[in-house]
């Protein structure tokens, strides 16, 4: 059995936190977004420095590829699919997870 964390949105395309794991994932990532950027971005500036374009170049490729593992994350861990979903316009009792 899956565990899931996920549920898909009621309205809108995505999926919202279902389970406290859901909830916790949120604030692993943006604090895993803020160790990030602190070495190359911020802490140069706080020290009066320019960020190097190397710093740049590695602090946005590697946030990218952090957004996309939590992207991924949440996809596998929703109850059903990711669709487009107005409400109950569009409710389709055959589906898993609506």
């Amino acid at each position: 059995m899956t565990d899931y964390w996920f549920k898909p949105k009621t309205y809108g395309y995505g999926a919202a936190p279902k389970t406290w794991k859901g909830w916790a994932s949120i604030p692993v990532f943006m604090l895993a977004q803020f160790a990030l950027l602190w070495p190359w971005l911020l802490s140069p500036a706080l020290a009066g420095e320019e960020p190097t374009t190397a710093g740049l170049v590695a602090t946005f490729g590697l946030s990218a590829v952090l957004a996309a593992g939590f992207v991924w994350l949440c996809k596998v861990k929703t109850e059903g699919d990711w669709a487009w979903r107005w409400g109950d316009k569009d409710l389709d009792p055959g589906q898993p997870g609506r």
